[in-house]
């Protein structure tokens, strides 16, 4: 039995870990990948994107300079394979190469149906090899993520390590989401503005906004012939298995 008078004094996190002071954040309970964002990095529960756990990014359109701020963290994990699941534009090779990641840590994956893109985001979860995945579902077909596979999805995530990030329609932060950290994010000239629609800490009510460089590939002298063309076509979602789960 917990002491009231002494349990008054103690910090929440000493009597349980899921416990935090509603005018702190709280800590993590899992490795954090650092955004390289110090103003967001510092409003973020562990100082950075929580690794093994569902992260909510709510957009109001692709392209609007999302992987931009995901660049210094993907750049920290792109010693494993980076899955990128049903983005809008095919990947290209020099961007992906400006963002830190070598084409040859890509896999791309496309489906055909919502069913096969989310048994391909478990599977890449479960497996525990991946260093990140990046996954937009609802955009092309306008078709809504259930609640039940959300929390599966993020069940999956939390068995590793695996930054997991889901890009999804701004409509959708109105829908109720597993996910510890729902951020939505705003084109703003020069950056983005983020709202902190759901953190592990008190409501934020103010966005914050992110400057942002406005291009991914610096201009330096060139070495070699300029790479711009795709990195190879997509693998087939129900082609993962053999490759993924061990």
């Amino acid at each position: 039995m917990i002491n009231c008078s002494d349990s008054t004094s103690a910090a929440p996190e000493s009597l349980h870990p899921s416990l935090w002071r509603a005018s702190q954040l709280a800590r993590s309970s899992s490795r954090c990948v650092d955004t390289g964002h110090a103003a967001l990095s510092a409003q973020l529960p562990g100082g950075g994107w929580p690794a093994g756990a569902l992260v909510d990014l709510l957009l109001q359109q692709p392209g609007i300079g999302e992987m931009r701020l995901l660049r210094p963290a993907l750049a920290e994990v792109a010693a494993r394979r980076i899955v990128l699941l049903q983005p809008p534009h095919p990947p290209q090779a020099l961007a992906l190469a400006a963002l830190g990641v070598p084409p040859s840590q890509l896999i791309w994956l496309r489906t055909s149906r919502m069913a096969d893109a989310l048994w391909a985001a478990e599977q890449v979860l479960r497996s525990g090899s991946c260093g990140a995945l990046l996954f937009w579902p609802g955009f092309e077909r306008q078709s809504q993520v259930r609640g039940d596979s959300l929390r599966r999805l993020h069940l999956a995530a939390q068995g590793g390590e695996t930054l997991f990030f889901m890009m999804r329609p701004l409509a959708s932060r109105q829908d109720a989401s597993p996910a510890p950290l729902r951020l939505a994010l705003r084109p703003q000239a020069g950056g983005l503005e983020i709202d902190f629609v759901k953190r592990r800490g008190p409501q934020r009510d103010a966005p914050l906004f992110l400057p942002l460089s406005s291009h991914l590939v610096q201009t330096q002298p060139q070495r070699h012939a300029p790479v711009d063309r795709p990195v190879p076509a997509p693998a087939a979602a129900r082609g993962l298995q053999p490759q993924l789960v061990h």
